[in-house]
């Protein structure tokens, strides 16, 4: 169960995702839109909208806002419809990148995103290009210096697929997406807090992208995510500091 540590990486994302808070809410509001209007407005049978309701609550998102937003995705309220679409890419050095996007207007998005991978040196790909280079996986990363005997033994009680031990002390635990809540839950009644838990797209393999590579890489995941459709990017580049 050791492996390489993606404790840097994941910090240096947060990192800069923490920069533009501004973006959180209208991500947080549009993911609760469309989980609400696939899944239905009731919290209990509807896992992805529970999700989105508590990233909302991270992100201090107020309680009415969400509400109003669940209706408008259900019908009760006037609103905007958001598509979801997802475009599969090449950054440098041939990193595998992933962009989620929610829109009104699927051909003001695709040009945005052709033309953010255009000017910083990557390629848009087409459908499946490089999406079976990850896996959608529940992921929790803890802190170097947690017990990962303790973090081991409620993660696999829980239902965890794999517990990851970091090359600097930090433990990753993976799941079924199917499981993350169930594990997310069984981590909160041991005590253990998690410095990142998400449903995400995790790279199967890793590409390292160093020095002035890893500044044109960079420049281009802020330019795609700072796309105003764009709700994630996933990629599989290692980045040097």
């Amino acid at each position: 169960m050791a492996g390489h540590s993606k404790w840097a990486n994941i910090q240096h994302r947060k990192s800069r995702q923490d920069a533009k808070r501004n973006k959180v809410w209208t991500r947080v509001i549009r993911e609760i839109m469309v989980a609400a209007r696939q899944g239905g407005a009731e919290v209990d049978a509807n896992p992805r909208l529970r999700l989105a309701i508590e990233k909302a609550k991270a992100a201090n998102v107020p309680a009415d806002t969400v509400k109003r937003n669940i209706d408008k995705a259900v019908g009760s309220l006037e609103g905007v419809t958001y598509e979801e679409i997802r475009y599969e890419g090449y950054g440098i050095g041939g990193a595998a990148v992933i962009v989620d996007c929610m829109t009104d207007n699927r051909i003001r998005t695709v040009a945005e995103v052709r033309h953010a991978f255009s000017k910083y040196g990557g390629n848009l790909g087409t459908e499946g290009s490089v999406a079976f280079q990850f896996k959608r996986c529940g992921q929790f990363l803890f802190a170097p210096g947690t017990s990962e005997e303790r973090v081991m033994e409620v993660a696999l009680e829980a239902g965890a697929e794999d517990v990851v031990a970091g090359e600097d002390g930090s433990i990753e635990v993976l799941t079924a997406p199917a499981d993350f809540e169930a594990v997310k839950s069984a981590f909160e009644g041991a005590g253990l807090a998690p410095e990142l838990a998400e449903v995400t797209m995790r790279a199967e393999n890793t590409v390292a992208v160093v020095g002035d590579d890893a500044q044109r890489m960079q420049k281009l995941l802020d330019a795609l995510e700072d796309l105003d459709d764009v709700q994630d990017v996933f990629h599989n580049a290692e980045l040097d500091a």
